[in-house]
């Protein structure tokens, strides 16, 4: 038998006991001691088994480091500094230097053993649908697709061609259940659509059954608060915002503007207030969450070793580069009280203030909390919509409220380089959140600021298929 890679190999998660708390079914760890059949025979094993894969997700090797500010955020040139050693080829986009090739690997198999413990769930979770009180098999049923999706699309984003280079590329396969079978590799228009199916039945299952839409009270006494802190799972307005996402990538405008304005229109999600940013109770900007992964250990792994002027391993810009991301508008919010200035040596640096912990917050909603999908985004997606579609006026507003909420004037036209306005916002919003070189790519834009590589000539975009897949799979090459 040809040796495969982690797609197929699950991982059989714990399901040691019922946790006590709405925090602890958040950071379950992945184990191999209990079988199936015993792991899904309750409502809890599937409760652990979800849980686990969220878990799985809090990985440096994603979400926690590279997937956002690591590996990412210096591929879209967000950093003057960082551990040189570990990231001055990819800097460059060497992509078959050591120190990439392992980025690259890690984000691969890390996803991919998080879907084939998703698919492990999925292939239990309609068997005894009666295991399940109230709504909770739409829900879990319904976050556990969503998840699939989540992570087969940023798989098709990091190893799958711009839909504005070629949509019928091959690209990744789409994994759907526990087999030693190879999935087929399929190209960016069909693992879009894969993506596209998943999420419609999530959002059809989560729409009758998730508290954040239903209204439904949950507390620590009801159902040992699993239900509690939405945002800290996929729901249904995650799933939305993801729709989002997707629809923008494939140049589908209306659809993307219709699953936006459903967030932005349920009066769930408000703006992060100066307040709470000024005292340190809310860096992270916890109430514009949609989705976040709840990370107990941030201040160990997160922010003192990457964002503290101490560490060897910290990630700062200087003050002349921070100045010119924000135009010299030291009144934006997120300029004033995002970043923190160094002392001595490193005075002239600014380290971002995202991932630390709140200064004197003692509601846990406001801690522990790395964002992967915010409401921000929906108003940038909406106003580059709406301008797509030429309707410039409506464009501007949907600008300007994000403008307004960060404490800038709105503008009273747009800009003629509506792109590079866009690419701006993106990199002041989201600096440290790993999006700002999907939106260079799906852009396809030729040079990357602070950089003088031409991105579409060396087809930097496209991360290479790890040896795994193009010796063992004979994968056909994805760019």
């Amino acid at each position: 038998m040809k040796k495969t890679t982690n797609i197929f190999i699950a991982t059989i998660l714990s399901g040691a006991s019922l946790l006590a708390s709405c925090n602890e079914w958040l950071n379950v760890q992945p184990s191999s001691q209990i079988e199936d059949t015993e792991l899904f025979n309750t409502e809890s094993g599937f409760k652990e088994a979800l849980a686990g894969v969220y878990s799985s997700m809090v990985s440096s090797k994603t979400y926690t480091k590279e997937m956002t500010y690591g590996f990412m955020g210096i591929l879209a040139q967000e950093w003057d500094y960082y551990y040189s050693s570990q990231y001055q080829d990819a800097a460059v986009y060497k992509y078959d230097a050591s120190y990439p090739t392992n980025f690259i690997s890690g984000i691969w198999s890390t996803n991919y053993s998080g879907i084939a413990n998703v698919n492990n769930l999925l292939a239990h979770i309609d068997d005894n649908p009666r295991l399940f009180s109230r709504d909770n098999h739409d829900v879990i049923k319904g976050e556990a697709l969503a998840l699939r999706a989540f992570l087969h699309f940023d798989l098709l984003r990091c190893f799958g061609v711009s839909f504005a280079v070629n949509p019928d590329q091959p690209s990744i396969p789409y994994s759907t259940g526990l087999t030693y079978r190879v999935f087929p590799q399929l190209t960016v228009r069909e693992a879009a659509a894969q993506v596209e199916t998943d999420l419609a039945e999530a959002e059809k299952l989560l729409l009758v059954s998730d508290p954040i839409v239903t209204g439904r009270a949950v507390n620590e006494s009801t159902d040992n608060g699993y239900l509690i802190n939405r945002q800290l799972h996929l729901n249904y307005y995650a799933v939305k915002a993801l729709q989002a996402r997707v629809y923008m990538w494939q140049g589908e405008w209306q659809k993307a503007l219709s699953a936006a304005q459903t967030v932005m229109e349920s009066g769930r999600f408000t703006w992060s207030t100066v307040h709470n940013m000024q005292t340190g109770y809310d860096r992270c900007l916890a109430d514009e969450h949609l989705f976040a992964l709840n990370n107990l250990t941030i201040k160990a792994d997160v922010s003192d070793p990457s964002f503290d002027e101490g560490s060897a391993y910290a990630f700062a810009v200087t003050r002349d580069r921070l100045l010119d991301y924000f135009d010299n508008a030291t009144q934006d919010y997120r300029y004033t009280f995002l970043f923190k200035s160094g002392s001595a040596m490193h005075a002239n640096n600014r380290y971002s203030t995202k991932y630390d912990m709140p200064s004197s917050a003692t509601n846990t909603f406001y801690m522990y909390k790395m964002p992967l999908i915010r409401v921000a985004e929906m108003y940038l997606v909406a106003s580059e919509a709406l301008y797509r579609m030429n309707k410039a006026d409506e464009a501007k507003a949907m600008l300007n409220q994000l403008r307004m909420a960060r404490n800038l004037p709105g503008i009273d036209e747009l800009p003629q380089d509506f792109n590079l306005e866009l690419i701006h916002e993106y990199r002041r919003e989201f600096i440290g959140e790993g999006q700002l070189f999907f939106l260079y790519k799906r852009l396809n834009v030729t040079n990357i600021l602070y950089t003088d590589i031409d991105a579409v000539a060396e087809k930097i975009y496209t991360f290479p298929l790890p040896i795994t897949e193009t010796e063992a799979a004979q994968r056909e090459p994805n760019f």
